[in-house]
């Protein structure tokens, strides 16, 4: 077998075998096939495609590329939610420890943000003192007492996606659905969960932009899943404005902190109550989504939630208390004031603006090696349907570092105001199985 046929053979649009597919990231992981020979299968896979059993089959080679995690040792059924990312989403710090509640078991491995959008596990770090890098059997056991736990991606998971992503992120090649698909998949089955519940985003903070391209996503990795006899299901949801109040870390886990204890940004509650509610259907809890979402305001409502996230931070080391105090939370050196350009009503905050500002203002990373800021953000005072007046504060950007102009007159055009008050908007656009 040589990998020269089998760039000519995908260059002309026919299907790979399995043994073909994993002969290609078995040489690549091993460094027997260059770099130069799989970007040019990769870009043949971009214009070509591929069919759902080569999807299936390069998904198995990623996985076998590895280790994967035994979880057998937690009882309960084990759940997941994959979010393809996106700007304020700090919804898997929020319903983990909802879950937890119920009788189920999240065992989730978290990554770093890259660019626009945040990344779960440098969030946590903006907890005084927690440890997010724990050993698999900490990791389990905390599971098993606490009902949940976020760690960092550890051991040698899936080694054939970090190589192949790092490629595809330099060759043009990361936007392909089959490539996309297979990357996900293929650490969601590697981690060891039962049931998996896809956030898939589509608009402006988002990679799929618009809302059939993300529904073609979430089929091809249902379709990928469901090959491995793992339950997927996925949410097509709208990134086209930012998840809740607060952009940057230490300011999304403040707003977590206030969801569980039953304040905070009602917009965001909803969006995780309702997708706590789809999870427990999926996993058979209720068959009601109505009655889920009342269960799963009582655990918010009544502390339960709260105080898993609480039993969570201090198993790793961490303590919730800093963020009852808001001078610590927001202690950047400066705080610069975004305002309305005209008076009415927000129709639109544009997510991708806002999560650039955030980057630049020091609270993501746009190369790897680039440091975080867990002081650094952006707090939205005013949101979709408010009404505002010209010159009313709409925005807070906080930063340890020298903003331009043109950034905050970037972020100020980037709250659309119109006279009249827009339609209720709907987070989740779709939900498919």
């Amino acid at each position: 077998m040589r990998m020269s046929d089998l760039i000519d053979k995908k260059k002309y649009d026919s299907e790979l075998s399995y043994d073909e597919i994993q002969y290609i990231i078995n040489g690549y992981v091993e460094g027997t096939i260059p770099d130069y020979q799989v970007s040019a299968w990769l870009m043949a896979v971009f214009f070509n495609g591929m069919s759902e059993e080569e999807a299936y089959y390069l998904t198995k080679a990623m996985i076998e590329s590895g280790d994967q995690l035994d979880l057998t040792a937690i009882s309960k059924s084990k759940v997941d939610k994959h979010s393809t990312g996106g700007v304020g989403d700090k919804v898997s710090l929020i319903i983990a420890p909802i879950i937890a509640c119920f009788d189920l078991a999240m065992a989730k491995m978290s990554g770093r943000g890259l660019g626009l959008t945040g990344g779960t596990i440098d969030k946590l770090e903006s907890i005084p003192n927690i440890n997010v890098e724990q050993p698999v059997d900490t990791f389990i056991d905390t599971v098993k007492s606490v009902g949940f736990a976020l760690i960092g991606q550890t051991g040698n998971l899936v080694p054939a996606d970090k190589k192949l992503y790092a490629l595809r992120d330099v060759t043009g090649t990361v936007d392909s659905i089959p490539l996309i698909a297979s990357s996900i998949v293929s650490k969601k089955i590697a981690a060891g969960n039962d049931i998996i519940l896809l956030d898939v985003k589509f608009g402006q903070g988002a990679f799929m932009k618009d809302a059939e391209s993300a529904k073609e996503l979430a089929a091809s990795m249902i379709g990928i899943g469901g090959r491995f006899n793992k339950r997927f299901a996925a949410l097509i949801t709208d990134m086209n404005q930012p998840l809740g109040s607060m952009v940057g870390n230490a300011f999304e886990v403040y707003e977590s902190v206030e969801i569980l204890k039953g304040r905070g940004n009602p917009q965001l509650r909803r969006i995780c109550v309702e997708t706590v509610a789809y999870l427990l259907r999926l996993s058979e809890q209720y068959a009601d989504l109505d009655e889920a979402m009342e269960k799963i305001n009582q655990v918010i409502d009544d502390g339960s939630a709260y105080n898993k996230f609480a039993d969570y931070v201090h198993a790793f080391g961490g303590s919730l208390d800093v963020f009852e105090d808001e001078s610590w939370v927001f202690s950047a050196s400066d705080k610069h004031e975004i305002k309305a350009l005209s008076s009415g009503f927000i129709h639109h905050v544009d997510a991708e603006t806002v999560g650039r500002a955030a980057m630049i203002a020091g609270a993501g990373r746009e190369k790897k090696e680039d440091s975080i800021d867990h002081h650094a953000g952006i707090q939205l005072i005013k949101q979709h349907g408010d009404e505002v007046q010209e010159g009313e504060v709409v925005a807070y950007v906080y930063t340890n570092k020298a903003i331009a102009p043109a950034i905050l007159n970037e972020l100020q055009r980037a709250v659309h105001i119109e006279t009249n008050a827009p339609a209720q908007h709907s987070h989740i656009y779709a939900y498919m199985e």
